[in-house]
């Protein structure tokens, strides 16, 4: 009998480590820029209030005719990607270098990675007008 016993609590223990794991992908939460109005003017204060993790999903909604979004950078740590090399001036200064990552679909999502996240639209005087966040997750 006692076998039997000790191979149950394994597969107990096995199975209460996979919900564990599985728990940790659950609690990402996804967040609409811009709420109800979308990724437009005037964004920039949006994160405000807001605490961001690593893992959450920023969708952005909005017209491909008249807007886009840029992630301008990501600090990552080690084993983590980042999608482009701008710093912090390319969202100061509302700049796009080459190589920076343009999503233009109208209803993107992307992933926040641990550390600062900028996103800008590049279309002329949009950036500069507001369209603009910068996301420190956790």
């Amino acid at each position: 009998m006692a076998p039997q016993g000790r191979g149950s609590a394994i597969v107990v223990s096995v199975l209460l480590l996979g919900m564990l794991l599985h728990c940790g992908n659950v609690l990402a939460a996804t967040y609409t820029v811009g709420d109800a109005g979308g990724w437009t003017f005037n964004v920039v204060g949006w994160p405000n209030g807001k605490t961001f993790r690593a893992g959450d999903v920023l969708v952005f909604n909005y017209n491909p005719a008249f807007h886009n979004v840029v992630g301008v950078v990501f600090n990552y740590g080690p084993g983590e990607h980042d999608v482009n090399s701008v710093n912090q001036q390319g969202y100061d200064t509302c700049t796009v270098s080459s190589g920076a990552k343009t999503y233009e679909t109208g209803s993107d999502r992307i992933k926040l990675v641990k550390g600062k996240n900028y996103f800008i639209c590049s279309f002329p005087g949009h950036c500069t007008n507001g369209m603009k966040i910068a996301i420190n997750a956790l």
